[in-house]
């Protein structure tokens, strides 16, 4: 598999247009055969993604981009032209489900265009492309359209060249994927959320989809395994949506939120120890390279079996992403967000978060002089309800809820910062074997006193953290 972070901008042109000169060198023209593939009711493309077998004389793969931030990830596969390899598919599971996607356009591209050069390095690929949509036989559409795509260069590059692309008669093009402009549909605007005065279900329904909605975009990516934030977004998402299960238990039909909980608890309970390792590692790998290369390549080794057990974990995780337990949670979590199972009642939002701030309260004030570590992670777990249950609230709220919000974050992230270090100090203990040798034990007892200063620091800050959120929260959570 060969992938590619594509950075590009599209442009438009009145008929006759010639690109300016650039440095560079002109490319042979090319005539790209694109056959894209999709659902029936183009599920791919609506979520931004692109997957497509394209054929350049006697070479063809399939094409996959995914969202990436501004940009898009292509990740290109080979294989036979009439199915998408089972690789591709896997990427897809969240949005495909049980359907497998289908032959939806025909494009035939005439490229031409230059590589522009700054001495040795290729900046970018300046083309204009002329595209042809077919049904069957016959040209039933057809459309220009100009590109610039990153390849060495920066943004400041880009803008450059946008700019002289303008200046000699360009303007602003269509943005969408070519199969969007092929089929003429119109990618799906997000949509308003509720009104502060809406019903409170409505709040909960909004919140939940917009849950589901990360879970399924963050997928691929985690899947792939190639950028660790995609995981990690993907399990806040699973966190949140059972926050909110749990936060809006009054407004909802018991037994259908218990359900769901239990389902989203499965699927975190396959997420979190991955991150988990990914977050340890990191942060190990980082205060090792700050005690000087000498320690730092005495305690590399003991890191070993951490990656070992970061792998079979996301050998595990894969795994459940691929059962059928996952595609009917996904296929569940869709009809359930979209027709949450409410119930009668007069309670609000804010008498919601508010039974979630006193319940913080209460546990930061059996935590004494010296709390043990479990109990400061107990109140970190609380810290974290009281948020999203202040989230929720916002929508009705409003700006009075985002002081509270704020310095929730702060205090979640001390805490957070504590519990990280008393992980740390104790899964560095467990490397340590007496076989070990010196350089290493060294190491890691140097690393271990990091870890010490750490939760100093953390339990030291966290008292005027808390006092900061019990401030902004009176009078409207408390």
């Amino acid at each position: 598999m060969k992938a590619t972070l594509e950075r590009e901008r599209k442009l438009t042109a009145a008929p006759g247009f010639r690109l300016p000169v650039f440095a560079g060198e002109p490319f042979p023209p090319r005539e790209l055969n694109s056959t894209y593939h999709d659902t029936g009711d183009h599920r791919l493309a609506m979520a931004g993604i692109t997957l497509r077998y394209r054929a350049e004389r006697d070479r063809g793969a399939w094409q996959l981009k995914l969202p990436h931030g501004e940009d898009r990830l292509e990740l290109e596969f080979d294989g036979p032209p009439r199915a998408a390899p089972a690789a591709v598919l896997d990427l897809l599971t969240a949005h495909l489900r049980r359907e497998r996607p289908r032959p939806v356009a025909r494009l035939r591209t005439h490229r031409s265009g230059v590589i522009v050069r700054d001495g040795d390095r290729e900046l970018a690929e300046v083309v204009t492309d002329a595209v042809s949509v077919y049904a069957g036989r016959r040209i039933a559409r057809r459309f220009e359209e100009i590109e610039v795509e990153l390849l060495d260069g920066d943004g400041a590059d880009l803008r450059r060249i946008v700019r002289r692309l303008k200046q000699a008669g360009a303007a602003d093009g269509d943005s969408r994927p070519k199969l969007l402009q092929a089929l003429d549909l119109r990618p799906p605007s997000q949509p308003p959320g509720p009104r502060r005065s809406a019903a409170a279900g409505e709040h909960v329904a909004a919140a939940l989809r917009e849950q589901f909605e990360a879970i399924v975009r963050h997928d691929p990516g985690t899947r792939l395994g190639r950028d660790h934030e995609e995981l990690h977004q993907m399990r806040v998402a699973t966190r949140r949506m059972r926050a909110i299960l749990r936060a809006a238990s009054p407004l909802l039909d018991p037994d259908w939120a218990a359900g769901l909980r239990a389902e989203l608890g499965w699927l975190g309970g396959g997420l979190g120890p991955v991150r988990d390792l990914d977050v340890l590692i990191e942060h190990l790998r980082a205060d090792a390279h700050r005690l000087g290369a000498e320690d730092e390549q005495g305690f590399l080794p003991l890191l070993r079996s951490l990656d070992a057990e970061r792998d079979a974990d996301r050998a595990a995780l894969a795994d459940a992403l691929r059962s059928p337990r996952f595609v009917a949670l996904v296929e569940r979590l869709d009809e359930a967000t979209a027709s949450p199972a409410l119930r009668a009642g007069a309670t609000s939002l804010r008498r919601l978060a508010a039974r979630e701030f006193r319940r913080l309260r209460r546990a930061v004030r059996e935590l004494g002089d010296e709390p043990p570590d479990a109990q400061l992670h107990a109140a970190r777990i609380a810290v974290k309800r009281a948020r999203y249950a202040a989230e929720l609230a916002e929508g009705s709220v409003g700006a009075p809820a985002r002081a509270a919000i704020r310095d929730c974050k702060a205090l979640q992230d001390i805490l957070g910062d504590h519990q990280d270090a008393a992980i740390a100090e104790e899964r560095i203990r467990g490397l340590v074997r007496p076989r070990t040798a010196a350089p290493g034990a060294l190491a890691a007892g140097r690393v271990i006193e990091r870890q010490h200063e750490r939760r100093r620091a953390a339990r030291a800050a966290y008292p005027a953290a808390w006092r900061r959120l019990e401030r902004s929260a009176t009078g409207v959570f408390l």
